[in-house]
């Protein structure tokens, strides 16, 4: 009997020194981490902006004047550099803008054909251009950090027109419509490339080679620039 209790008790303490280990092995092991990855912050476009630009225009212009022989067409083309400034507001996805810009330029272009060029220009037509701004609207959809955009709005700048008499600069105003894509760098840099057109309209000019007849000298462009804006 008294071989038994002892059996019993040894069997009871085997059994409490391995529940022990157990509940030990429970207390120290780690529990698995079900954390969750950080959502990225959406890009912000609202707010004023300023930056610069830099590119390349082509255009077409013309001389008519029917008293002396019709019209002469002709392309230009020259760089651009300048610089704009914008306010954006953004609602949900959709961002909507305004914008005004400033560009130097040395657009150009001539002709020696025609009669027009031989009378009114003295043997050549030739037009030039050496600035021209925008003020436009902008609207577009941001995907994130990037936001293609469409813009509309009014142009305006100057053209020369060298005469045998002297050169005659006109500053008139038109319209300016395109499409661009903007790229959030930073939280306060983006980059932008763009297309415009622009069409100034059409300058009467007095020419006193043709008599007492006007010269008509119409301005298209077409520009592509990039640019860099900084955010605040």
């Amino acid at each position: 009997m008294r071989f038994c209790k002892l059996l019993s008790a040894a069997a009871l303490g085997t059994v409490l020194g391995v529940a022990a280990a157990q509940a030990a092995d429970l207390a120290v092991r780690p529990s698995p981490s079900f954390a969750q990855p950080l959502s990225p912050v959406p890009y912000n476009w609202s707010g004023f902006y300023a930056g610069i630009n830099g590119g390349y225009a082509f255009g077409r212009s013309a001389w008519r004047d029917p008293s002396a022989g019709g019209s002469e067409r002709f392309d230009t083309g020259g760089a651009i550099a300048g610089g704009q400034l914008g306010y954006n507001w953004q609602l949900g996805n959709v961002v909507l803008g305004i914008e005004t810009d400033a560009d130097w330029t040395n657009l150009s272009g001539s002709s020696t054909a025609g009669t027009v060029c031989a009378i009114d220009g003295g043997g050549q037509c030739q037009t030039q251009q050496n600035w021209f701004g925008t003020t436009r609207g902008r609207i577009g959809y941001a995907f994130g950090r990037f936001l293609p955009y469409a813009t509309g709005g009014v142009a305006y700048g100057d053209r020369q027109v060298p005469l045998p008499s002297g050169t005659s600069t006109s500053v008139s105003a038109g319209w300016a419509a395109g499409a661009g894509l903007e790229m959030g760098i930073t939280k306060n840099w983006s980059a932008k490339i763009e297309y415009l057109h622009l069409d100034l309209g059409t300058a009467s000019l007095f020419s006193a080679a043709s008599g007492a007849s006007t010269l008509d000298v119409p301005v298209k462009d077409d520009l592509v620039r990039a640019g860099i804006n900084y955010h605040w």
